[in-house]
């Protein structure tokens, strides 16, 4: 009966995937879009690449109307996502790039000299033959890479690239887009779910929640406005008793052997160290900040707090 209802009336409910966000990035920056998942930042990066068209507002890229997909502006832009593919399955990555290379008209010559490149800096010259279902995940992300980067566009759209690799994969395509950047002097906005991919690559964060922008600044900005706390690990000479960690010194997060880990105020941070130094035989210490997924974990209680009083 329901779906002969819908059939007949069908109710809608209007969602907001996007509130009235408004952000510009310069050339050559590499800025991170992140936030917990339904924030709306696969939404924005595909109204920014022209797949999805805006209900109201405007959207500027490189001085296009991205939802008009003029030949010119999709040979400046690149979306890749993590969790969607473009290689031709059954053959070699490189049959895929060869096709990429006569859609995006890209010259012989120019071809040649930047799949040498990405090649080079991604290190599968031995994979560029072997088919697609053969490689593994962390393969076939980086001939993914290299099938969107061909035409080098001056804007890189990367939605969750890491998603599904292993930490050492994860490190390498790090590297590969920090590299990218810095050579290529490209325009990149990259969302993740891996903190780790934020905190290395980006100097400059946004951070979305319910369509909406809680935050555009500095990276650095977001640590010490968010973070109250400090971290700080030592290694002892010799085992010392919790309890007098506990006395005064701040909260202690572990205790194993001679490995301890305190968190205390961030303006007490350095006279906590003092004191530490003074009165225990201590073989290292360092203090840290807390892990970045906190510190946005504190961001989105807070800006929700605030936002239901």
């Amino acid at each position: 009966m329901g779906a002969i209802r819908a059939l007949v009336k069908r109710t809608y409910t209007p969602f907001l995937a996007v509130k009235d966000i408004s952000f510009t990035i310069e050339t050559g920056e590499l800025v991170g879009f992140i936030g917990p998942n339904g924030a709306g930042k696969t939404t924005t990066l595909k109204m920014l690449s022209g797949l999805i068209y805006p209900s109201s507002g405007s959207i500027d890229v490189l001085g296009f109307s991205p939802f008009e997909r003029k030949p010119e502006f999709l040979k400046s832009i690149s979306l890749v996502m993590g969790q969607k593919n473009q290689l031709w399955w059954d053959l070699p990555p490189m049959e895929s790039f060869l096709l990429n290379k006569d859609i995006y008209g890209v010259p012989e010559v120019k071809f040649r000299e930047v799949l040498d490149g990405l090649v080079e800096l991604l290190d599968i010259k031995d994979i560029l033959h072997v088919q697609v279902r053969n490689l593994s995940l962390g393969q076939r992300m980086k001939c993914e890479l290299i099938a969107q980067l061909l035409h080098s566009p001056k804007i890189l759209f990367l939605d969750e690239p890491t998603i599904g690799l292993d930490v050492i994969m994860q490190k390498k395509l790090r590297e590969f887009i920090r590299e990218y950047n810095s050579r290529y002097k490209a325009t990149i906005i990259l969302t993740s779910h891996y903190m780790d991919d934020v905190k290395e690559l980006c100097k400059r964060v946004i951070v979305i929640d319910h369509g909406m922008i809680l935050f555009d600044g500095k990276l650095e900005d977001v640590i010490r406005k968010y973070s109250r706390n400090k971290l700080i690990s030592l290694v002892l000479n010799e085992p010392v008793p919790a309890e007098r960690f506990a006395q005064g010194l701040g909260r202690i997060i572990s205790h194993e052997g001679l490995e301890v880990k305190i968190e205390v105020a961030r303006e007490h941070s350095n006279e906590v160290a003092s004191r530490i130094l003074r009165d225990f035989q201590v073989a290292d210490l360092n203090i840290e900040e807390p892990p970045i997924e906190e510190i946005i974990r504190t961001l989105f209680s807070e800006k929700q707090g605030d936002a239901n009083p």
